[in-house]
């Protein structure tokens, strides 16, 4: 077996990627195949997961568009149409200030797509980015729609947007390796989005595993105790458990032997609003103290790159 510490990477060079680049380079976290990333393989990754229905990839990127109204009932339109996982603010009366991931944007173009502001965001997008849209979209295309401007914000105009704008509408995504007992943690923060390697998939005696299993060492124990020699004793034991049941097994029925102390690697994509009320809750004192060894030196990371908004976070000490 192996033994590591728990880590995290903040993801901030995807941010100058490509939609379709930065969407693979997440979702092939989940079956652990980063090694088949090719300078083309990404339209070929991303119409399979649309076409199986694995539509949470697909909210690994956001856009981030004004959309400018000559009537103010347009922008009525899409409040009515109650969007969601849309993040919508109103600069003037008649501009809005929209993020959302690419599963949100075609989400709301089959729920609402008979509105003529969805139709124009959805014909704009289709322009630049056909390979998300291609699937849902008649073949005839859409007309473009009178009376309604959009146009898209690059990142570094998201970054010059006033704090509260910016707090809203800049995500960040960062991959955690951690054990399961965290993941299941943070994967109750609703408005996030989450992508995890797949024990269902990965089968981890196979060689690009090494073999073996790979746990967290846990932070509990002093590995020269007697409880950190039980704990490696347990692992060893789980560990032997699975690699025999592979024999006869799936993956996914083996896996059922494995322990919460299990590696796994997470990536939580969400704007910097959510990020404050995690970290909140994460590195209070009663958190799970194996939550808190990432989310503290996270949130002085997270500090560093947006003072203004983490700033003012203060870690409660033991």
């Amino acid at each position: 077996m192996i033994v590591i510490p728990p880590s995290y990477e903040i993801l901030d060079a995807l941010d100058r990627q490509s939609l379709a680049v930065r969407i693979e380079a997440c979702g092939r976290l989940c079956y652990k195949s980063e090694d088949r990333i090719t300078d083309e393989s990404a339209p070929v990754f991303i119409r399979n997961i649309l076409k199986h229905g694995h539509n949470s990839v697909a909210e690994m990127a956001v856009l981030t568009l004004e959309v400018i109204v000559e009537k103010e009932s347009l922008a009525g339109q899409l409040f009515k149409a109650l969007p969601r996982f849309l993040n919508i603010d109103v600069l003037e009366k008649n501009i809005l200030l929209i993020t959302a991931s690419v599963r949100a944007f075609r989400e709301l173009y089959l729920e609402h797509g008979n509105l003529k502001i969805v139709k124009a965001i959805t014909a704009y997008l289709l322009q630049r980015h056909a390979l998300f849209f291609e699937d849902i979209v008649p073949e005839r295309g859409i007309v473009p729609q009178s009376g309604v401007m959009v146009k898209k914000l690059y990142l570094s105009e998201v970054e010059n947007l006033p704090v509260h704008l910016r707090a809203r509408h800049r995500y960040l995504a960062v991959k955690f390796i951690v054990n399961r007992a965290v993941t299941h943690e943070m994967v109750r923060h609703r408005p996030c989005s989450f992508l995890q390697e797949s024990q269902r998939y990965c089968r981890y005696s196979a060689d690009k595993f090494g073999n073996q299993v790979t746990f967290i060492k846990p932070l509990f124990y002093d590995e020269q105790s007697d409880e950190y020699a039980l704990w490696c004793q347990a692992m060893e034991e789980s560990e032997k458990t699975y690699l025999q049941l592979l024999e006869t097994s799936t993956p996914q029925a083996a896996r059922t032997v494995l322990p919460n102390s299990c590696k796994t690697e997470l990536i939580v994509y969400a704007n910097l609003i959510q990020w404050v009320h995690m970290f909140k809750l994460r590195v209070a004192k009663g958190a799970d103290p194996s939550m808190r060894e990432v989310m503290i030196p996270l949130l002085a990371d997270f500090a560093e790159q947006f003072p203004e908004v983490f700033g003012s976070l203060v870690v409660e000490q033991d």
